[in-house]
């Protein structure tokens, strides 16, 4: 006797194979049949015309604090998500808890207006109060580069000291031996945007070592930093010099200098792959992406020193005009300010859903100074039509490309349901 019998379904299992129409038997709770089941169960569900699949895996998430404010946290599951792995884009801001990530974390928290008061300093606390905790879905995570070296070196602009190199690899290796599933960066973000090449190679090497991941928000999607293909061939040369796996985050071409040439990526990492390197990518399958005021709308030198750095410029009028004009770049590489919505905004919710066009009009100032007295105001974040659809169709395709969804696990009610959409 089964417990459950799902008939008439057509099956997708995960492996590559082709779909097949298949019953599927369970019986406490393990799948024990595939195929044209006999027998009798104590329920059954006719999924005729549905697909049967197992839990997806999103690969690329930032819930690294859902399940810590709410354990009930279900929007993944309800998507059928059953595994994320979050602390990606070099942002593991719940561990370490040490040094300038301190400062950070709570920054993060106190604008999302939830509560939270870590118990912990190091990512094997991390973890243990994440077991404690519970959560609606499996759940796996990674250290971020910027995190840690901002516990070590705060937001500084400069090259790590050997001692500073030293301090942040024992980190990483520390980390990963804890239970972190590979290292992550967020090279267009500060303060990893501050790193050269070598940095990120010497502290990969200890995730390469142990068979584990590394995953990165390459230095630029666009014609910023060093440019979109020079930012794929860093991560290659990463996994090159270290033979770590590599995982090219939200693979994607933003700007209209870059849309039209998705197929050129796919072929760069295919190069990449015939040289032997392991790398794969993944990818949100819609035009519109998401990032926080700062690293939506501000230049990298405009960010040097943190918050309050960045706020002293804008009180200066020639560096404010400065800042303004880099504003418009940003705008414009999202087709317009129509193109640039407010998923969040701490201080003033009726703003969120908004695009900066409308706020701009409301505030009587052109889009680019209304991004700024937003950011004066508090950090949020923006959802920007930044790609193209063409390129978006192309890289799904690419047998390599896994989804991901670059978001968190919320729920519609309680501390994790504010925000637009």
């Amino acid at each position: 006797m089964f417990d459950w019998i799902i008939r008439n379904g057509t099956v997708i299992d995960g492996t590559g194979a082709p779909r097949l129409k298949s019953d599927v038997a369970i019986k406490s709770n393990v799948i024990v049949e595939v195929g044209n089941v006999e027998g009798e169960s104590h329920a059954e569900v006719d999924a005729q015309g549905k697909i049967v699949s197992p839990g997806f895996i999103d690969l690329h998430t930032h819930s690294d604090s859902s399940f810590l404010i709410d354990p009930h946290a279900d929007s993944k599951l309800t998507q059928g998500v059953t595994l994320e792995l979050f602390g990606n884009c070099g942002m593991s801001f719940c561990a370490p808890l040490i040094g300038g990530a301190r400062s950070m974390f709570e920054q993060r928290i106190d604008r999302s207006g939830d509560k939270l008061i870590p118990t912990w300093t190091d990512f094997d606390g991390y973890l243990t109060a994440l077991e404690k905790c519970g959560s609606t879905i499996n759940i796996a995570t990674q250290i971020g580069h910027g995190t840690v070296r901002s516990a070590v070196m705060d937001m500084d602009s400069r090259m790590p000291t050997p001692d500073e190199l030293d301090r942040m690899q024992g980190i990483f290796a520390d980390s990963l031996d804890a239970g972190a599933l590979g290292m992550s960066t967020g090279l267009w973000y500060a303060p990893g945007s501050y790193s050269l090449a070598d940095e990120i190679i010497t502290l990969t090497q200890p995730a390469a070592d142990r068979g584990k991941l590394y995953s990165s928000h390459i230095r630029s999607e666009s014609d910023d930093l060093s440019g979109l293909f020079p930012a794929h061939a860093e991560a290659f040369e990463i996994g090159r010099r270290t033979g770590a796996r590599i995982q090219v985050s939200h693979v994607k071409a933003v700007g209209p200098k870059f849309w039209g040439r998705g197929q050129d990526l796919i072929e760069g990492m295919e190069n990449a792959r015939s040289e032997g390197i392991d790398v794969a990518g993944d990818q949100y399958p819609y035009e519109w992406s998401s990032t926080g005021f700062s690293g939506a709308m501000f230049a990298r030198w405009a960010l040097v020193g943190g918050r309050k750095a960045t706020l002293d410029r804008l009180a200066d009028d020639d560096t404010r005009a400065r800042i303004r004009n880099d504003v418009t770049y940003y705008i414009n590489r999202n087709h317009s300010a129509k193109g640039c919505v407010i998923a969040s905004f701490p201080p003033n919710q009726a703003m969120e859903g908004l695009n900066l066009q409308e706020i701009a009009d409301q505030m009587n100032c052109q889009p680019e100074e209304a991004a700024l007295r937003l950011y004066e105001q508090s950090e949020g974040s923006y959802v920007l039509h930044s790609m193209d659809q063409k390129d978006v169709d192309i890289l799904a395709q690419w047998p390599l490309m896994a989804v991901a969804s670059d978001g968190s696990s919320l729920r519609d009610e309680g501390p994790l349901s504010s925000g637009k959409p």
